[in-house]
């Protein structure tokens, strides 16, 4: 039998095309991404999403009283909500201002070719 991220991975996908309406299908590819990280993390979660409600169902209780748009951080907790009452969904954001890394010297000689026609 196949684990319970195989399965909850398998339904999504499956159910994907069925999302209907402009709001879910505009979010849709992103909240089955996050949905898909969450079942990585927590085989209980997979459970959850393998056992629970459609994926167009989800998609409308995440679209449900937006207005013009909807913060990603907000429609994965509507969607982990939808699946598993009670899940939280956190985010850290860091910011990095060191420049990047010089490239590494390259040792040798570099020849041109082209010197020897």
């Amino acid at each position: 039998m196949s684990t319970w991220y195989e399965q909850a991975e398998k339904r999504l996908k499956d159910e994907y095309g069925g999302v209907k309406g402009h709001k879910d299908g505009v979010m849709k590819g992103a909240v089955r991404d996050a949905l898909l990280e969450f079942c990585r993390q927590n085989e209980e979660f997979a459970q959850a999403v393998a056992q629970g409600g459609t994926f167009p169902d989800c998609m409308a209780a995440v679209a449900k009283g937006v207005g013009g748009s909807i913060s990603d951080l907000e429609a994965y907790r509507r969607a982990a909500a939808f699946y598993f009452d009670g899940a939280k969904v956190n985010f850290t954001m860091t910011i990095q201002l060191e420049p990047a890394e010089p490239e590494a010297k390259q040792t040798g000689i570099l020849l041109d070719l082209s010197d020897f026609f």
